[in-house]
């Protein structure tokens, strides 16, 4: 259940504030392809208003890396999360795919399928998605050792509607939607999920598998 925002709220990846502390958290219970070695413990929760929805991630990782520089790079190679969705309950409109490294660098598309009918978001749109992080930037050198990140951003609708139909969340909305942990050139890549998808192979970009979120 996606609830309703309350009030204005910085957007500073503190994932203790109050306006946060309210929200039941959602975790990462599955992994696609083999068991990893390394499993992080990832936790993210929302919120909406009429006009945005608002993401904050919780993650205890380890073996941690940042070298994606600007939009649209290749941040599943570093420490990622993603958050696939469909902004109505038809999936066969397309969805589209964010996916934010551990520092904030963000890729965007919209896409039908992988790769078919795929729309790269435009930089003034993504300049308008605030995000933060509590990690630098860029880590060139992998963290060895335990660590928890947190990161957070605010999701205009209006980009959104850009290159799709999109139904604004409001009581009994809903969108189609997972989400994921990756870090594929980590020295302990893993593939998690929050919806599992039922493959033998790591895929992310399968929309058949994605939940349900309910706006309340």
């Amino acid at each position: 259940m996606v609830h309703p925002l309350s009030r204005d709220i910085a957007i500073n990846a503190k994932w203790d504030k109050s306006i946060w502390s309210k929200v039941t958290a959602c975790n990462l219970e599955y992994f696609m392809g083999h068991r990893p070695s390394h499993i992080p413990n990832v936790e993210f929760k929302l919120l909406y208003d009429p006009e945005s929805i608002y993401v904050i991630f919780k993650v205890v990782d380890q073996y941690v890396r940042a070298s994606s520089r600007g939009y649209q790079s290749a941040v599943c190679q570093d420490s990622c999360v993603e958050f696939f969705f469909t902004p109505q309950q038809d999936v066969g409109s397309g969805y589209f795919n964010l996916e934010t490294n551990c520092g904030g660098t963000i890729l965007m598309y919209h896409q039908v399928s992988r790769n078919y009918c795929s729309k790269e978001l435009s930089d003034n749109d993504l300049d308008q998605i605030q995000i933060a992080s509590s990690l630098p930037k860029l880590i060139t050198k992998e963290i060895k050792q335990p660590v928890t990140w947190t990161l957070e951003y605010k999701l205009p609708f209006s980009i959104l509607a850009k290159y799709t139909e999109v139904i604004t969340p409001a009581h009994g909305v809903e969108w189609k939607a997972n989400f994921y942990k990756c870090a594929d050139r980590s020295s302990h890549p893993h593939w998690l999920t929050w919806s599992i998808v039922d493959l033998p192979k790591p895929d992310f970009h399968r929309p058949e598998f994605f939940g349900t979120l309910i706006f309340c």
